[in-house]
C-alpha cells in the first residue's frame, strides 16, 4: 500500500493541488450567470433552485471546453503541474504542399465522442478542486482548532446540525494530527485522481493516435525526400565544380576564355545549389521559404553544359515531348539524370557520356551511359562516395511505381536506365 501511496507523494503532489484549486477558482466567474435565472424564479423550492443552478453552471463549464484553445491551455498546465506527459493535441492543419493533403487534414478531424473529453476534464477539474478545498479546508481548521482544548479551552462544532464536543487533553492532540493527515491524504487523492485521468480525458485519443503516427510518417518522408534532394544538388554541384576548377587551372595561362567559361559554370552551378539549400533549410526548420526551387526536365541543356564546362563529353539523344512531362514526374526525372550524371563524372574514365530521354504516351524512359576505370571509384576522376545515391535513386523510383536498372553493360561501360509510368496507377 506504502509503495503505490509513493507516486502520489512526489513534488507533483503539491503542484497538483495548485492545479486543481486553480481550476475551482477559474470557475468562480461563471457562477453569476448559473445564478441570473435561479434568482429570477423565487417561487421555486429551494432545492429546485439549487439543482438549477449546480446545471447551469456545470453547463457553462463545459462550454468552456469546447474551445479548441482551452484544451491546448490545460494540456500545457497538466504537463507542467501534473507532470504528465501529454502530447501537443492535434490541430488537423497541414503546411501547404503537404503530401498529405485535404484528406489527411480531415482525418485529424475530433469525432463527436472525443469532442466532448475536454467539457468532461473540466467538469472533473472543477468538481474534485471544490471537493478538495472544502474537505481539506475543513479538515485544516479543525486541525488548527481543535488543540486549543490543552489550553483548558473549549472547542464545539456542529457537523451538518449535530453538535461536536472535544474534550481537551491529549486526545484533541491526536484529533488535530489525525484531521491533518487526512487533510494531506485528501490532496494527495485529488492529485492523483487528476494525474490518472489527464491522460485518458486530455491524451490522444485512438483516432489522434493515427493521425499523430501519421503526421510523423508524414514528415519523416518529407526530411528523407529533402536529404535526397540536397544530396543529388550540392553532391553534383561540388563534383561539377572540383573538375571545373581542374580544368581552369590547367587551361588558365593557354586558354583564358576556356578558364573563364569554366568559372562561369561554377558560379552558376554555387548559385543553383545555394538555392536549393537555402529552399531545404527553410522547410526543415518549418519556415514559409519564398520561392522553392523547381528543377525540370526543362532544365537538362543548362545541367549538361555545366557538364561540358568540365570538360565532360555528353552525347544527348532527347525525343518525345517532353514538355507533355510535368509536376512530381518532371521534376524526379532531372533529378534522377542529374545524380547518374554525377556519378558518371565521379567514376567516370573518360570518353563520351551518353544521354537518353524518350517521351512516351504511357510512360517516360531515360538512361545514362559512361565508361569506367577497371572499378568503381578507380577512374582519372574518381572521388570518394557514400553508397547513398544509387539507393536514393531506387527509393525515388519506388515512389514513382518506376523500374530501375543499373550495373555494368558490356566490358568497362556503366548503365543507368530507369523507366516511370506518366500515369499512376491508382
Amino acid at each position: 500500500m506504502i509503495r503505490g501511496l509513493r507516486p502520489l507523494l512526489r513534488g507533483s503532489t503539491y503542484t497538483g493541488v495548485l492545479f486543481a484549486y486553480a481550476g475551482a477558482l477559474a470557475s468562480l466567474p461563471l457562477l453569476p450567470f448559473a445564478l441570473a435565472p435561479a434568482l429570477a424564479w423565487r417561487s421555486a423550492p429551494e432545492a429546485a433552485q439549487i439543482v438549477l443552478v449546480l446545471l447551469l453552471w456545470s453547463v457553462l463549464i463545459g462550454s468552456v471546453g469546447l474551445v479548441r484553445t482551452t484544451r491546448r491551455v490545460l494540456v500545457a498546465a497538466a504537463r507542467r503541474l501534473l507532470r504528465v506527459p501529454l502530447p501537443d493535441p492535434v490541430s488537423g492543419r497541414r503546411r501547404a504542399g503537404s503530401a498529405a493533403g485535404p484528406a489527411a487534414a480531415a482525418g485529424t478531424a475530433p469525432s463527436g465522442a472525443d469532442r466532448w473529453r475536454t467539457p468532461l476534464w473540466l467538469l472533473l477539474h472543477v468538481l474534485l478542486g471544490w471537493t478538495g478545498a472544502l474537505v481539506s479546508g475543513l479538515l485544516i481548521l479543525l486541525g488548527l482548532s481543535l488543540p486549543g482544548n490543552w489550553f483548558g479551552g473549549q472547542v464545539e462544532l456542529n457537523l451538518f446540525g449535530r453538535p461536536l464536543r472535544v474534550e481537551g487533553g491529549w486526545q484533541s492532540w491526536v484529533l488535530a494530527l489525525g484531521c491533518l493527515l487526512l487533510a494531506a491524504a485528501g490532496c494527495a487523492a485529488v492529485t492523483g485522481a487528476l494525474r490518472w485521468a489527464a491522460p485518458r480525458l486530455l491524451g490522444p485519443s485512438p483516432a489522434e493516435r493515427l493521425a499523430l503516427a501519421a503526421e510523423r510518417e508524414l514528415r519523416l518522408a518529407e526530411r528523407n525526400r529533402l536529404a535526397q534532394e540536397l544530396h543529388d544538388s550540392i553532391g553534383h554541384t561540388l563534383t561539377a565544380a572540383t573538375i571545373q576548377a581542374a580544368v581552369a587551372g590547367e587551361v588558365l595561362a593557354t586558354d583564358p576564355a576556356a578558364a573563364r567559361a569554366a568559372m562561369r559554370s561554377i558560379e552558376e552551378s554555387a548559385r543553383a545549389a545555394l538555392e536549393d539549400l537555402d529552399h531545404v533549410l527553410g522547410v526543415l526548420r518549418e519556415e514559409e521559404p519564398g520561392t522553392a526551387p523547381a528543377r525540370t526536365l526543362s532544365d537538362l541543356p543548362e545541367l549538361l553544359d555545366r557538364l561540358r564546362h568540365a570538360g565532360a563529353v555528353v552525347e544527348p539523344d532527347l525525343s518525345g515531348d517532353l514538355a507533355q512531362v510535368q509536376g512530381t514526374l518532371s521534376r524526379a526525372a532531372y533529378r534522377i539524370l542529374q545524380e547518374g550524371l554525377t556519378n558518371a563524372l565521379r567514376h567516370g574514365a573518360g570518353g563520351p557520356i551518353e544521354v537518353r530521354v524518350a517521351a512516351g504516351a504511357d510512360g517516360l524512359e531515360l538512361c545514362v551511359v559512361n565508361r569506367t576505370g577497371a572499378a568503381p571509384g578507380t577512374g582519372p576522376r574518381a572521388f570518394p562516395t557514400t553508397g547513398r545515391g544509387l539507393p536514393g535513386l531506387a527509393e525515388r523510383v519506388r515512389l514513382l511505381h518506376g523500374e530501375i536498372d543499373f550495373g555494368p553493360a558490356g566490358p568497362r561501360h556503366w548503365r543507368l536506365a530507369v523507366r516511370l509510368p506518366v500515369r499512376l496507377p491508382a
